[in-house]
């Protein structure tokens, strides 16, 4: 593959994402409303009816976004519907092609003093964007889901704190990205990729802000907690109806043992080593328990592969971001039946888990074998040399580090 530079690798991203956005815009923001109405509802305080303010959960149970994006989300209700929808789209739009960048910028960082050959890592970077872009906008044009985009946006600064051993901004980020979606739970297991002397810092941040952000809902309106029991039908197509459970709605323990089993594969990737995999054995535990199949939920799983192609491993091309997209999307369209496309739900969970855990990861350099792995850069390193060159280790020159 020819070099590019950092000039043409934007310029690429954003050209396939402005693209993507205007086939995607006319027919999008299916589920704005939800994050409109909310918004509105935060806003109210004690005016109104009653149900808005610290009563939002326990009057709308729908609502299964975090406060921080209604919050968010209430900022475009001064315009016109329409209009707001529309920036709202941009902004989040814009949002995936910054995590595309903080992607590499981790990874660059990580793998820096490792011999890594930036050239490559950034057509690497590239590679698995162009895979990614796609599926995000699929969750910020074409669903509107502030939620997930907020989510995932947090736990992206999060992976960037923790290549560069920030324990207070590791915590902090995995708290905004709980309070945009709750989901964002099984992201928690970063936390651990810390050092060890750093992880009670990180995690006294991390459950300040989560309480701050939710205690009050709770204090205010006990019936609150209603939101956590909110059912969505089991769909035929969804990978739950192959691990045999038939409910037509979901199950009482389903949310729970999602959560469950995030922190728990999350937690063994760290143990092993490949801590880069977090995020997708988070997603993993989410699409194969979730008694729906909506084509959004896969924007995490390209996320997570997304981190894993550019960071936990080190071939050029990224083949599970697109085996991801593929596979998960494009079995939506390809594959007719139900239960068809369920069965390759499945397969894809069970093959990319037992991959990033159990198959062997080629290391170099500074990396650790099993079990370990090189510490997070210091604090107060500033902006990352290569070799004495001067040059941040996102934009040198194609020659080997």
């Amino acid at each position: 593959m020819p070099a590019i530079s950092q000039r043409m690798h934007l310029v690429l991203l954003t050209a396939w994402t402005v693209l993507w956005f205007a086939v995607v815009e006319p027919h999008g923001g299916f589920s704005w409303h939800y994050l409109r109405s909310g918004g509105e509802l935060i806003y109210q305080g004690t005016s109104g009816d009653g149900t808005g303010g610290l009563n939002l959960y326990a009057h709308h149970p729908e609502l299964q976004m975090g406060p921080l994006s209604f919050l968010t989300a209430g900022l475009f209700n001064p315009f016109p519907e329409a209009t707001g929808q529309l920036l709202a789209a941009a902004l989040m739009s814009l949002l995936g092609l910054v995590i595309v960048v903080l992607a590499g910028r981790s990874a660059a960082h990580h793998f820096l003093g490792t011999g890594t050959n930036h050239q490559r890592l950034r057509q690497r970077v590239l590679i698995a964007g162009l895979a990614f872009i796609p599926m995000w906008i699929e969750v910020a044009v074409r669903f509107g889901h502030l939620d997930d985009v907020l989510a995932l946006f947090f736990t992206a600064l999060a992976v960037r704190a923790v290549t560069r051993g920030n324990a207070a901004l590791t915590g902090v980020f995995l708290a905004l990205a709980m309070d945009s979606k709750p989901t964002a739970l099984a992201f928690v297991p970063l936390l651990l990729a810390l050092p060890r002397e750093k992880w009670l810092r990180a995690g006294l941040w991390c459950a300040a802000l989560v309480a701050l952000a939710w205690l009050p809902f709770f204090i205010g309106d006990s019936q609150s907690f209603a939101a956590a029991k909110f059912a969505i039908p089991n769909h035929p197509a969804s990978a739950l109806r192959w691990l045999g459970v038939g409910d037509p709605e979901t199950p009482g323990w389903d949310r729970p043992a999602q959560a469950a089993l995030g922190l728990a594969l999350g937690s063994i990737a760290v143990w092993r080593g490949r801590w880069a995999a977090v995020v997708l054995l988070g997603a993993n535990a989410r699409i194969v328990l979730d008694p729906s199949v909506y084509t959004y939920y896969t924007a995490s799983v390209l996320l997570g592969t997304l981190l894993w192609d550019v960071i936990g491993q080190r071939r050029l091309v990224p083949w599970w971001s697109w085996l991801a997209l593929l596979t998960l999307y494009g079995s939506v369209f390809a594959v007719p039946d139900d239960a068809a496309r369920g069965l390759i739900r499945l397969a894809f969970v069970a093959v990319s888990t037992a991959y990033v855990l159990l198959w062997p990861v080629r290391e170099r350099g500074r990396e650790g074998r099993r079990g370990r792995r090189r510490p997070p850069a210091r604090e107060d390193e500033g902006p990352a040399q290569v070799h004495g060159t001067g040059a941040t280790p996102w934009a040198g020159p194609p020659a080997a580090r």
